[in-house]
């Protein structure tokens, strides 16, 4: 979250709700290893350690696997709003390698959301606080829910 901006309990609360609703939901997150550590209004952070089965002809991770702990993030940070939101389009730039053992951070802050349309940008940091990759998406709100009996904030 934006230092300048603190978002109040309530508002914490309603984006974790919605966070472990979709956490429970999402299997490749889960067989990944990539686990929620902190969740608020357009903001999300996730980690995921780096296995031997995740490493490249090369002995490192497979850029594969560090995108995908972007792009969780990514989603869970752009779902807050419990308006279900899909990705558009990303780049992602890989920085610095990962390799075994080391544990990823992937911090993701929505920066705009217009209407349906948004941008998140996703850095990734090993336990070090190298910068791994930056990752930037374009997002898109349909008009579904991810919890159903909960409102949706905008």
């Amino acid at each position: 979250m934006k230092e300048d901006a603190q978002p109040t309990q309530d508002a914490l609360a309603f984006a974790r709700q919605v966070a472990e609703a979709m956490y429970e939901k999402d299997i490749a997150a889960q067989k990944m290893g990539i686990k929620l550590t902190k969740v608020g209004p357009g903001y999300a952070v996730m980690t995921m350690p780096i296995h031997e089965d995740m490493l490249n002809g090369h002995s490192i991770c497979h850029g594969g696997y560090i995108f995908s702990l972007a792009d969780t993030a990514f989603a869970f940070a752009c779902n807050t709003s419990n308006i279900t939101t899909v990705s558009l389009g990303c780049n992602i730039t890989f920085l610095a390698p990962a390799r075994a053992g080391d544990l990823l951070t992937a911090v993701a802050e929505v920066q705009s959301q217009a209407g349906r349309t948004g941008i998140c940008d996703v850095t990734i940091t090993n336990q070090d606080g190298e910068r791994v990759a930056l990752y930037r998406g374009n997002s898109y709100r349909v008009n579904s829910k991810i919890v159903d009996d909960l409102p949706e904030r905008r």
